[in-house]
């Protein structure tokens, strides 16, 4: 109906594969199809995804740069080192897609989601071209953003990080208070300064507005899920290979 995103789309051809094994690729081929059979011998030696992991990427500083924010972000979402190897010239078996038959969040992460179903995860070093033509449509905003959701829709790392900080606020909090007892015990007076104190308020309030908009991130995502908006939708099915 119209353009979901790259992971949704991908979601849709997956689910309408009919052969055993699946490959994806990006059309800018910076990738080349000659590589194919490469994945397909590494899949046969035993693992179920394999990656074509780029030699070196050929993106630019900034697009390379949130490139390695995308896949450190996969690396805490997926638990597992082959995610800094991560692109979009994958190849796995159909079953997989059993894992995520279900899922129907708009919010889509094909690469976390081929996780749920195996942790047999290789990879193989493959050229990578540079863009023959035109402009990639992920910048550097775009990838970023891409990794905030990964992070706060398919795990609770943000939430535990939160608590962390909280908890190593208090404490800092109550060693202040213990200073301020103590010294009031020795010297008979109180702490100086309204700098130290409005220091004091400030640190506290940010911490806890970082919390509450961490908090404010999930709830987000859990209005969106029960507005029950598909990852996308059909318009119209062939069986025509021409078409």
């Amino acid at each position: 109906m119209r353009n979901y995103g790259q992971h949704n789309a991908l979601l849709c051809g997956i689910r309408a594969a009919e052969n055993e094994v699946i490959v994806t690729m990006d059309d800018d081929l910076q990738h080349s199809p000659a590589y194919i059979p490469v994945l397909l011998d590494k899949l046969a030696s035993g693992d179920e995804l394999v990656y074509g992991a780029p030699l070196e990427e050929q993106h630019g500083l900034f697009r390379d740069a949130a490139s390695t924010i995308t896949k450190i972000a996969l690396s805490s979402v997926m638990n597992a080192h082959s995610a800094r190897h991560v692109s979009a010239f994958r190849a796995f078996y159909t079953d997989l897609r059993e894992a995520f038959a279900k899922y129907t969040g708009p919010t889509v992460s094909l690469d976390v989601l081929l996780t749920w179903g195996t942790s047999k995860i290789g990879y193989v070093l493959v050229p990578h071209n540079k863009r023959a033509a035109g402009n990639s449509h992920y910048t550097f905003r775009k990838l970023v953003m891409h990794a905030m959701n990964l992070i706060t829709g398919f795990t609770t790392i943000p939430l535990r990080i939160a608590t962390a900080i909280g908890f190593t606020f208090l404490l800092f909090g109550i060693l202040i208070l213990l200073y301020v007892i103590i010294r009031f015990l020795i010297q008979g007076g109180v702490v100086p300064g309204f700098t130290f104190l409005a220091s004091i308020i400030i640190i506290f309030s940010g911490v806890q507005l970082f919390s509450l908009g961490i908090i404010g991130e999930y709830l987000a995502r859990m209005h969106f899920r029960l507005m029950d908006k598909p990852a996308y939708i059909i318009k119209k099915e062939s069986n025509d290979s021409n078409s």
